[in-house]
């Protein structure tokens, strides 16, 4: 958690400023609190004609230019504010801030130095620079920036939050725990504190208090926009025998994938369902046991009584399953006629038919560790015993030329039209091998057995040092035994597949 660029203390005029200077700056700084960005900008921009080294106006509009996501003309405005003093730690602090999310990390960090040269008892320097070590793998050197702002401020919630994350990455989970505890007793509505307490108790098993906490995410995930439904949330208290629940998809494909399960237990307890997710599943989702009624998002709504985000259910379920993971697979399935056709693209070989997917969406918030180059996967793809067959729609361009020259494995892109045809094509296949992504969820949806390859600090929903998973039954789990160690565990799965080849060969 990185902070904005920081304010002028106050205003520093001089008394010979002009009297409409200092009331124009009074005055911009105003506006953007009133919703009035483009106005601020304007009367900063007739203060500098009239006073172009008025240093605190150079600061207040770089850092509204940061908060318009303009990072070039903030960064050019911090810079701006340096030339008229030069040993402005603040101004430093604020360039390194823009460069840091500009992705020219090695210069955040110079900048970040610079600032606590100048000011060594700069906590907020002490804490961005964390942040960007952070960015560079650099995470005992964060650590150690983030424990000396402490130091500065004990009560500093955010360097305690961001010490949480990183001995989270440095698989120090117990420790994290208690960085996350601090940060709660210092601003007991810290949101992302819960939050990532409540994924830290998931990925260590502990459902009782990590379902609980995982509500937090409403408020800490700027990504989460909370359904605003008239209807009550229903989140296990209340009596549905005779009412209508809308169960409604919240995140990302897999999320929807896994959690649809839940829909059968709630009829059970005599509610009726209907069922409202992305529409590249709603055809799917259909051959799913439980709901009334399958909705592509976007579609009006029928009469409900009640209402649950799909990711809710586990808590609102846990008192009457009497388990956190209903794991009876399969509870989708693929269509015959679509099947056959699948087949026949793939062609008549007599080879293992192995389907890949080995990157996720980009715009994924932990994509960078989760999803691989297809050049990483050639070690598997020398096995001329399988055909490999891709399961993903989408090839990022840095991969698109290998594979089109590697004709040992087939991909059909854009002919995958939804997740029906990807059920399909999937359904055809012997063995699947995927990062995490929906393409794991929907492969153990399906029973289908499905090699999942996971970093070395893997998402809550696959727990820690074992090798399947409670939600999907005919998943076996490989993960990399040190951050970013993609090598060694393809090393891994290129032996069991040879093995799982031989025994093939040995049977028929």
């Amino acid at each position: 958690m990185s902070k904005a660029p920081t304010k002028p203390p106050g205003n520093e005029s001089t008394p010979n400023q002009a009297l409409s200077i200092d009331a124009a700056f009074e005055k911009a700084q105003a506006l953007p609190h009133a919703g009035k960005a483009q106005q601020a900008a304007a009367l900063y921009q007739q203060i500098l004609q009239a006073q172009p080294d008025h240093s605190d106006t150079l600061t207040m509009y770089g850092f509204l230019m940061f908060q318009c996501g303009r990072l070039e003309d903030a960064l050019r405005l911090f810079e701006q504010a340096l030339k008229v003093n030069p040993e402005s730690a603040r101004d430093w602090l604020n360039c390194g801030i823009v460069l840091n999310s500009m992705k020219r990390y090695e210069d955040a960090l110079a900048s970040h130095e610079r600032a606590l040269q100048l000011d060594p008892e700069f906590p907020e320097a002490y804490l961005n620079r964390g942040v960007v070590l952070q960015e560079m793998n650099r995470f005992e050197e964060a650590l150690a920036s983030y424990d000396y702002a402490i130091k500065l401020r004990p009560e500093y919630a955010d360097a305690h939050f961001n010490r949480g994350n990183v001995l989270r990455t440095l698989k120090r989970l117990d420790e994290a725990m208690e960085s996350w505890g601090r940060t709660q007793t210092i601003m007991p509505n810290h949101a992302q504190a819960h939050f990532a307490e409540a994924l830290c108790r998931l990925l260590l098993g502990d459902h009782a208090r990590g379902w609980e906490k995982y509500e937090w995410r409403l408020r800490a995930n700027a990504n989460i926009v909370p359904r605003q439904l008239p209807q009550p949330l229903w989140l296990g208290k209340e009596d549905i025998a005779g009412k209508t629940i809308l169960l409604h998809a919240e995140q990302g494909f897999g999320n929807t994938i896994q959690f649809c399960r839940y829909a059968q237990h709630v009829t059970t307890l005599g509610a009726t369902v209907v069922l409202e997710v992305q529409p590249p599943l709603a055809t799917l989702m259909s051959t799913l046991e439980g709901p009334k009624k399958v909705l592509p998002r976007g579609e009006p709504l029928p009469d409900f009584d009640f209402h649950t985000p799909l990711p809710s259910l586990p808590l609102a379920c846990l008192p009457t399953l009497g388990t956190v993971v209903p794991a009876q697979t399969p509870y989708l399935t693929a269509q015959p006629a679509r099947m056959a056709i699948w087949r026949r693209e793939c062609g008549s070989d007599k080879h293992m038919r192995v389907g890949l997917a080995w990157s996720g969406s980009p715009a994924h918030f932990n994509d960078r560790n989760r999803s691989m180059r297809l050049a990483q996967l050639s070690p598997l793809l020398e096995n001329r015993q399988v055909t490999f067959v891709s399961v993903q729609k989408e090839v990022r361009d840095h991969d698109q030329a290998l594979l089109a020259d590697t004709p040992q494995v087939i991909h059909f892109g854009e002919r995958l039209q939804d997740f029906t045809d990807t059920a399909a094509l999937i359904a055809t296949l012997d063995l699947v091998i995927t990062v995490d992504t929906s393409v794991a969820h929907l492969a153990g949806a399906l029973g289908k057995p499905v090699w999942i390859m996971l970093p070395y600090i893997p998402d809550w929903r696959w727990l820690l040092d074992r090798p399947d998973s409670p939600w999907y039954p005919t998943a076996k789990i490989y993960r990399q035994p040190m951050a970013g160690d993609w090598p060694s565990l393809i090393r891994r799965i290129t032996e069991d597949l040879q093995r799982l080849c031989q025994d093939e060969q040995t049977i028929q």
